[in-house]
């Protein structure tokens, strides 16, 4: 009786996730174009005049999507610049043909063939969190592609301890997909609120946050698994390509948080800086993890200041 019980609980919860699924994919559908690269299906979202100079490629963290990216910031680049936004691998509307291809070295590899595909040439990148490992290493093995790089309180080295339980068991064959493909999603819809809060802190979390990002969509047991992996694989990727940041010759500028609990600062947005021949570190005291929430605007100074000092240089190159 205790074995059927366990079943019937799971094989209903699994009725719930499935059409859970369905909602929320109603509910956010893809804004896009989707473009195939090897090993994925890539979500774009191209706003912004085509005619306006170098074009930003704008890249999320883990546990969210372009989304994330876009409001405010993403809209407010748009008004004067081509804005690229792009889902990564497994992520909001992209997806991936293996869970496993979820380290910063695989997925530069994609999103430079998409942008290949889109004729984007070169660009300056604005890369937030986990996506700052990935920011960097698209400027070690895609040079070429990279006229500027901004970082949002970037994860680029090592840390001590894990990333969390729940992620590592997910990321665990067998049980993890059953675990993602059952209690996940109705577990995620009481909690997602409270997780969101808290990566603000110590900013208040807008109004609205989480429907206007489409956060849910990272509830899907596929993408919640992809998620899983990327974080799981992270500490070891950037172990791998910490020693390499020297190389990297495209100019950067960093802007993090003293208080920020997700993102330690001294742990990665500081040594980056130190090691990056021309890099530029923006600390402040009262900022918290969403640096692209909290202050938009200075963001898009810094893009901006930057894209005017590439300009002369790229033309005297040329």
């Amino acid at each position: 009786m205790i074995v059927m019980s366990v079943v019937t609980a799971l094989v209903l919860l699994a009725l719930v996730t499935q059409a859970g699924v369905v909602a929320v994919q109603r509910a956010y559908p893809p804004q896009g174009k989707l473009i195939e690269v090897e090993g994925a299906t890539l979500h774009v979202v191209d706003i912004g005049p085509r005619n306006a100079g170098l074009p930003i490629v704008m890249l999320h963290g883990a546990s969210s999507n372009l989304e994330a990216m876009r409001r405010p910031l993403g809209d407010l680049l748009a008004k004067d610049h081509r804005v690229i936004l792009i889902d990564r691998p497994g992520h909001g509307w992209s997806t991936r043909a293996r869970r496993e291809d979820s380290t910063p070295q695989i997925q530069a590899r994609m999103i430079d063939e998409a942008l290949q595909k889109l004729g984007v040439d070169r660009a300056v990148f604005v890369v937030h969190s986990w996506s700052g490992a990935l920011g960097a290493r698209i400027a070690l093995d895609h040079a070429s592609r990279v006229a500027g790089l901004v970082m949002l309180a970037p994860v680029t080295h090592p840390w001590r301890g894990g990333v969390g339980r729940y992620n590592e068991i997910i990321a665990t064959p067998v049980i993890g997909p059953l675990l993602a493909y059952t209690v996940t999603l109705p577990l995620g819809y009481f909690v997602a609120e409270a997780g969101a809060r808290s990566v603000f802190l110590p900013q208040i979390m807008p109004d609205g946050f989480v429907r206007d990002s489409a956060t849910p969509l990272l509830l899907r047991p596929r993408e919640f698994i992809a998620n899983a992996y990327d974080l799981v694989t992270l500490k070891q990727a950037v172990t791998e390509q910490v020693a390499r940041y020297g190389e990297i010759k495209a100019p950067v500028t960093i802007i993090a948080g003293e208080p920020d609990k997700t993102v330690k600062t001294d742990i990665h947005a500081r040594p980056f800086a130190a090691t990056v021949l021309n890099a530029k570190l923006i600390v402040l005291p009262d900022l918290g993890h969403m640096v692209q929430n909290a202050v938009p605007d200075l963001v898009k100074t810094e893009i901006e200041a930057m894209i005017r000092k590439i300009a002369p240089a790229q033309a005297a190159a040329d």
